[in-house]
């Protein structure tokens, strides 16, 4: 397994899909059933492949994700080449950001010399997918990127 595997909700989420990538397989309902039964390791491998398939397509088509901690925010863009980093590190302890009242002391203070911005550009390993998935391993969000565009146009 190259990921990791989904969760229950998240396969319950993607049950018909699980079922068409059985059905790729040629697997029916009844095999699926008889399966998981009598070869349980056989059943495992398919969760496994069904779930890197899954993660494939979404590291693939994921453009922006976001790390929000409560005196950190770090803003990922997602090119074909390269992971490009705006971060902003609070150096004031009593400010919270993921709160709402945290957050909007960030507004308020943005140029203040307790808030310190930051870029940065980090090229790819020589596999895409784990690196975006390696950042969602350690706490990211795949977003919109309406955030990263902001403070982009903000320190651009």
């Amino acid at each position: 397994m190259k990921y990791k595997r989904l969760s229950k909700e998240q396969f319950e989420e993607l049950h018909q899909e699980f079922i068409n990538f059985l059905s790729t397989q040629s697997i029916t309902a009844d095999e699926w059933q008889n399966i998981k039964e009598e070869t349980p390791e056989v059943a495992e491998q398919e969760l496994d492949v069904f779930s890197d398939l899954v993660w494939e397509g979404v590291l693939t088509h994921a453009r922006y994700l976001e790390n929000i901690s409560p005196q950190h925010l770090y803003l990922f863009e997602l090119n074909s080449e390269d992971i490009r980093l705006i971060g902003l590190k609070i150096s004031e302890d009593s400010v919270d950001i993921t709160t709402a009242e945290g957050y909007e002391w960030l507004r308020e203070n943005l140029l203040d010399d307790r808030v310190e911005i930051f870029q940065g550009k980090k090229a790819y390993s020589e596999d895409i997918l784990l690196d975006r998935f390696g950042l969602i391993e350690q706490g990211a969000i795949i977003t919109k990127g309406e955030l990263f565009r902001y403070f982009d146009q903000l320190v651009g």
